[in-house]
């Protein structure tokens, strides 16, 4: 497959290029503030505000308008630009979280009635729609910035900037939680501090849940003010000249291509189309633990006592640093820029830490914490390589915007599956303060896994430009039992 090579850039380019993701990535990261608050505000709320099946179904809706979302805001990015795109989706889901805040301090301040579960179920579902563009946008600037050599590199960034929108949404929301406790916290954490001190929280003798959307809102008009300064769509808009970056292309003029022709290509492709099969696994994966894992912990009782629930934003941080680093530098140094190695590999640890899951549940709470953090290291990892970088190499910088939006969308059909299935697999009540009883949440979980890396296997040394079109019918074939060699 050749030797490993770099890809070289004069330290003035790098330093732009940095001002130009680096407001936009931490804009990414609050746009996941905005998504995931909805899992901490469930907790916040309560059963009797909001129990678990009306969380599952307002998240799972959420999940499948932002999945369906792509097929229109994919192209839509690739015509109008990563930046307008971006510029437009923070905006409206900023929006959508101050009305979702608004809606809960109308309930509790002027004393209105708004029903939680039928207007979150609008105002949630339009806020995913407008966070749609962030995916889309943040791949399309990327792709006429870095060169297929480096875009390794860029798996390490765009997974740790996921792994740091986590970090905001549980952590910072927790905090948030913290500081706004009509009965004080007895000692504050730092960043609740800072909450309460910068906001005035806390002072007004209610639960200030509205603050969970409020608070994300304000994270994410601060970054929309920097990407109006500084991003740009391509090297040349910056002063800069642009390059081949490598990468191959879904036509063979490599123009942008009809969101009809390129939905065909895609599913006809012997690459995209395994690629977006895998993406919908890891949403079942991802979200199958980061959502249902801190509400197990909280229903049996150990969420405040033990370190990792305790620093769940914090670990899954830690987690996407060291999946992204995984996928990203290994793919280009050690794989010569292939993805589906490290995917494969990756799906190895997440089938055997699913598996210990299955068996130490309601066991040795260490043990099973850290299978838990094993499932994140992969399927971030994942995620990054195949949504952040994959769509890139294969479909080409014109038809960016419209692949990931396809392929993004499968991950979150697949989060919505999960979503309605797990809620109606735990239990509820009483009886779900025993860990026995949450034992159908990981077997769910465990086909999945080996799903995800018999599919990679079908793709293990492709490389853009490398793959004639006939080799589509090879791994179909493949994949129904022929004996046909594949790539």
């Amino acid at each position: 497959m050749g030797a490993y090579q770099r890809y070289y850039h004069p330290w003035q380019y790098r330093l732009r290029r940095l001002l130009n993701w680096l407001p936009m990535g931490l804009a990414y990261a609050s746009l996941y503030f905005g998504r995931y608050n909805l899992t901490v505000a469930k907790s916040a709320l309560g059963d009797q505000v909001m129990n678990k099946s009306d969380f599952g179904w307002i998240f799972a809706v959420g999940a499948w308008v932002y999945g369906l979302s792509f097929l229109i805001n994919g192209p839509l990015t690739d015509k109008i630009g990563g930046r307008k795109a971006m510029l437009f989706g923070v905006l409206g889901a900023l929006l959508m979280n101050v009305l979702m805040g608004l809606v809960l301090y109308a309930n509790a301040v002027w004393q209105f009635s708004f029903p939680v579960l039928d207007t979150f179920l609008i105002l949630y579902a339009l806020n995913m729609y407008f966070q749609s563009f962030g995916a889309v946008a943040i791949v399309t600037v990327k792709a006429p910035w870095f060169h297929l050599r480096e875009r390794g590199i860029f798996t390490t960034i765009f997974g740790v900037i996921i792994a740091l929108g986590i970090y905001f949404a549980f952590d910072w929301g927790n905090a948030v939680v913290e500081a706004t406790r009509k009965e004080p916290v007895v000692q504050l954490g730092f960043i609740a501090t800072g909450f309460k001190t910068i906001f005035g929280l806390g002072v007004s003798g209610m639960n200030e849940n509205w603050w969970l959307f409020f608070a994300p809102a304000w994270m994410l008009g601060i970054f929309w003010i920097m990407m109006f300064l500084w991003l740009r769509d391509r090297p040349s808009q910056a002063g800069f000249l642009d390059f081949d970056t490598g990468e191959g292309k879904l036509s063979q003029t490599g123009e942008r291509e009809p969101v009809k022709n390129v939905f065909l290509k895609i599913i006809s492709h012997p690459v995209l189309m395994v690629v977006c099969l895998v993406e919908f696994c890891s949403g079942i994966l991802r979200n199958g633990i980061m959502q249902w894992y801190p509400i197990m912990a909280k229903e049996i009782g150990f969420y405040k006592t033990f370190f990792i629930t305790r620093n769940w934003g914090l670990m899954l941080l830690i987690c996407g640093v060291i999946g992204s680093f995984l996928t990203g530098w290994v793919s280009d140094r050690f794989f010569q820029s292939r993805r589906a190695p490290v995917a494969g590999l990756l799906y190895v640890v997440m089938f055997f830490a699913v598996i210990a899951m299955v068996f130490v549940l309601g066991g040795n709470i260490w043990l099973f914490g850290l299978m838990c953090l094993f499932v994140s290291v992969g399927v971030i990892g994942v995620h990054g390589i195949f949504s952040g970088t994959a769509t890139a190499d294969f479909a080409g910088t014109k038809n960016t915007g419209a692949t990931v939006g396809i392929v993004d969308g499968m991950v979150y059909l697949g989060t919505g599956l999960q979503s309605v299935i797990i809620s109606h697999l735990v239990p509820t009540g009483d009886i779900a303060k025993d860990p026995q009883n949450w034992h159908l949440w990981p077997i769910f979980l465990v086909p999945f896994t080996l799903i995800g890396f018999y599919l990679t296997k079908q793709i293990w040394n492709a490389l853009p430009g490398s793959l004639p079109q006939q080799l589509f019918f090879k791994f179909r074939f493949k994949l129904f039992g022929s004996k046909v060699s594949t790539f």
